[in-house]
């Protein structure tokens, strides 16, 4: 009957030699369950945060730079762009891997009990017992040498009379290494995964930045959304107010017999049509405010939810008007704008699999080497005697003792040499790597392209929104004089009221036309930013480096 089993162990264990007990001490659970589990992830997620800094007597009190804050802190979508952008540290932590230390130990038993055929076996049934522990070191360098320390010990007895040495126990102490002298050689070769790693969270940093400056974009010009909504709706009703006023005039001219009743009907008409363009502002405000409440985080608190916004900012631009030099900011945009450094990354990493995949077409020589010593003690029998007579006992100690003074050592080293008459995956490679570089150069000049375009429409829409702003401001000016000599017209009794009511109308189109004109020179402003990667910087807004392993 034979009887084997194997057990994976993490200590020299299992009387070699002595019946004597070792401990080792392990990582707590908690480690265990930090390291390889894994840190413990929340069923839910944090709620808004910073809001309630913000409540002033009932009501969400934001200037635009409250606004962004809030909308860095909060906003999904920058929390998932963020996420996305820390993940990447974890590539350069695998790209690492191929340079973990590994540390192997095992322990095996063979037990075995057999019929004899001969007497020259030692005796009529044969036992026999074997163990054998093992423990072993290697690591790979970034230069490609790899190196390994090995310690094995085997413990043998049997009941064969013709054992001289029962127990025996054999020792051996193995050191070995293997260098690449053409493919894989060198510090390069070895470490260009983990310089493409390092590269693609450049890259992932730059999709961050440009990802947050959308984000911040968007935010500014829901503010401003809001901000426009408001003062549009401010100036119906004041239009709506002026048709009241007109056809309260008109009834009670029509009550004193002074004006014929078909008249009053366009006056009371234009009551209604200026009420439901009321309306429709306030419900379009409404969404609006929606909207930037949700790109706040204003939506995730029950209790912020429901307050009203009060926004700080006017939409009148405050001191001179802002110029900008069309060369200057495609010069700032073809330096500053993330998308094109992340560009700039990718032909790094091009040229990296370029060279290394030219690495992969030389031949494969390794060199190797190896050492070890070896020692053998046990119980040593003289046979002549009957029975056998014990002559001498020493156990692991004085196996080990011989493997410390290197008697019995044993030495030599290879060379290996692997050239494939076609290497045809390495060639493949090399073109592959060539393709993608010419194809991310033209996506690069096509980023610079779209770059440049993003920085003249810019620049041409801040621009038109200026002279809009200087013509919006004549217009409304003209409107309102237009209006008083209408009114004093008509209170002559020169004019009937429908020049009245269509001045009323001019005027109000002229202030919605003029709040127009500044909110488009707000994103102007903006746009400049976003478009020469300045937006950011605009806002003191910086990207922190994520947490490293």
């Amino acid at each position: 009957m034979t009887r084997s089993f194997s057990l994976i162990v993490a200590g020299f264990v299992l009387l070699l030699a002595s019946p004597a007990v070792h401990c080792q001490t392990f990582p707590s659970p908690e480690w265990f369950r930090h390291v390889v589990l894994g840190p413990e992830i929340p069923e839910r997620i944090p709620g808004a945060a910073g809001l309630r800094d913000f409540v002033v007597n009932g009501k969400l009190r934001l200037g635009l730079t409250d606004a962004l804050q809030l909308t860095l802190v909060n906003n999904s979508d920058v929390r998932i762009n963020q996420l996305n952008y820390e993940v990447m540290r974890f590539g350069i932590l695998r790209a690492q891997q191929p340079f973990d230390p590994s540390f192997t130990s095992s322990f095996n038993q063979l037990r075995s009990t057999s019929p004899t055929s001969s007497t020259l076996q030692g005796a009529p049934i044969l036992t026999s017992l074997s163990q054998q522990s093992q423990f072993s070191y290697s690591q790979t360098l970034q230069t490609g040498t790899n190196f390994g320390i090995g310690l094995s010990a085997n413990r043998a007895s049997s009941n064969s009379r013709f054992a001289t040495l029962n127990p025996s126990i054999f020792s051996a102490l193995n050191f070995s290494a293997s260098q690449p002298l053409l493919r894989h050689r060198g510090l390069f070769a070895n470490r260009a995964p983990i310089l493409i790693a390092r590269r693609n969270m450049r890259m992932s940093r730059a999709t961050f930045e440009a990802q947050v400056s959308d984000s911040l974009s968007r935010a500014v010009n829901e503010y401003w959304d809001v901000v426009q909504g408001r003062e549009n709706l401010g100036v119906l009703r004041e239009s709506l107010k002026q048709a009241q006023a007109s056809y309260d005039q008109n009834k009670r001219a029509l009550e004193l017999g002074a004006l014929p009743p078909l008249d009053i009907y366009r006056s009371e008409s234009q009551v209604a049509t200026r009420r439901l363009a009321v309306i429709q502002a306030e419900y379009a405000l409404k969404q609006t405010e929606d909207q930037l409440r949700r790109t706040i985080g204003a939506d995730l608190d029950p209790t912020i939810a429901p307050l009203d916004l009060e926004l700080t900012e006017s939409a009148e631009p405050p001191g001179e008007m802002l110029s900008v030099d069309a060369q200057s900011a495609i010069e700032r945009a073809l330096a500053k704008r993330p998308e094109l450094e992340a560009w700039r990354q990718q032909l790094l990493n091009d040229d990296a699999s370029i060279r290394l995949a030219h690495n992969g077409l030389q031949p494969d020589l390794n060199l190797g080497g190896s050492y070890s010593s070896s020692g053998l003690a046990g119980n040593q029998f003289d046979l002549t005697q009957t029975p056998p007579a014990l002559i001498l006992a020493n156990g692991l100690g004085a196996a080990l003792n011989q493997i410390g003074n290197f008697k019995f050592p044993t030495y030599g080293f290879s060379l290996l040499l692997r050239l494939p008459l076609r290497n045809r995956g390495a060639e493949a490679d090399l073109g592959t790597s060539e393709v993608f570089k010419q194809r991310d150069l033209y996506s690069m000049r096509r980023s610079e392209q779209a770059a440049r375009q993003d920085a003249l429409n810019a620049v041409h829409q801040l621009e038109q929104a200026k002279l809009s702003v200087a013509a919006g401001k004549i217009a409304r000016e003209l409107a309102r004089q237009n209006l008083e000599a209408e009114q004093r017209k008509y209170e002559l009794g020169a004019q009937t009221i429908f020049f009245v009511l269509d001045a009323q109308t001019q005027l109000a189109q002229a202030e919605v036309n003029l709040v127009q004109s500044e909110i488009n020179y707000q994103r102007a402003l903006t746009a400049v930013s976003r478009a020469t990667g300045e937006l950011l910087e605009r806002y003191h807004v910086e990207i922190a480096e994520p947490r490293h392993n």
